[in-house]
């Protein structure tokens, strides 16, 4: 069973150990942990998929301006995100032993200044996409409902992953309209890669909480694939790299792509066979290394452009 935080214990918020936010004033570093700017692999993640379509819509190499844009809207939407689960997650979290210490369970930062927080990013984020084209301003605002929903559907569906691989991956599709006014199907197919993409690390992501998740209530592919793991994320793997290669097919992308295209698939292949889902570390481990895997495909796609 898991412990209550009140007898457990108690280690330092991860933001007291970060050299990203070490130097904050001490009232701010609850705000940083909050919205895990003491763990920047979930920004990566959100990135990426903007970064790909971003540069696959791009005449040549993509625009300055509009990856500044994007790159400052991952950190605010994803700040953004990690706020509100907490909110709605607060008393599941105090329950599971990785997040007991997030700063809402420890009574570092109270609901209502998670919500008022939450809503500054909000409008932050909202100023960024007024900067965009008409096209895109609706599909920003129309992804608030797919992140909204997700902290709700890992309580009555076992498949949370794919709502947030909606989530995290509707940038492949806010990129291509912020450079072209329009979506077509290479980011549709950029879309799908990368939904499959998350299906994959986020299975993984949730194989550190199995068993707390098991105990109070949370549903994950995690939990309903069990030892059929490690066969599912190479599957979810094979079907992200057939979507990301086809929308590389409908640009007519160079060969630097698809030899990323190939280190991509190796790297994918490794955190799948050497996955051991019972293994905290192990898990954590292949998790994080997703950060290589879209810098792999943003290379190869930006090498190709380059070359034509």
């Amino acid at each position: 069973m898991p412990r209550n935080p009140s007898n457990s214990n108690r280690v330092n918020a991860p933001a007291d150990e970060n050299l990203i936010v070490r130097f904050l004033l001490g009232y701010l570093k609850p705000f940083a942990a909050l919205a895990r700017l003491d763990r920047p692999i979930g920004t990566w993640l959100l990135l990426w998929p903007c970064m790909w379509s971003l540069s696959l819509a791009s005449e040549g190499l993509p625009d300055i301006r509009l990856c500044a844009i994007f790159a400052l809207g991952a950190i605010l939407m994803r700040s953004a995100g990690c706020t509100y689960n907490d909110i709605l997650d607060r008393e599941i979290d105090a329950n599971v032993k990785r997040t007991r210490n997030r700063p809402i369970p420890l009574g570092q930062v109270s609901v209502k200044g998670a919500i008022i927080f939450m809503i500054m990013l909000l409008i932050g984020s909202l100023i960024l996409l007024l900067q965009l084209n008409t096209l895109s301003i609706w599909l920003g605002a129309a992804s608030l409902i797919i992140v909204f929903a997700y902290p709700i559907m890992k309580r009555i569906t076992y498949w949370p992953q794919l709502i947030l691989g909606f989530a995290f991956n509707w940038g492949a599709l806010l990129g291509w309209a912020a450079c072209t006014g329009s979506i077509e199907w290479p980011a549709i197919c950029l879309y799908l890669g990368g939904v499959f993409w998350t299906l994959g690390y986020d299975t993984i992501y949730a194989s550190q909480d199995k068993e707390d998740d098991a105990v109070v209530g949370v549903k994950s592919r995690a939990l309903a694939l069990g030892e059929k793991a490690r066969k599912w994320v190479l599957i979810f793997y094979c079907l992200s790299i057939a979507g990301i290669s086809l929308g590389g097919i409908l640009t007519e992308l160079k060969w630097p792509f698809w030899v990323a295209l190939i280190l991509c698939g190796i790297h994918f292949t490794w955190q799948a066979i050497t996955l051991n889902p019972n293994n905290e570390k192990n898990c954590s481990t292949r998790f994080r290394a997703n950060s290589l895997s879209g810098a792999i495909i943003f290379i190869g796609i930006l090498a190709a452009k380059a070359l034509a």
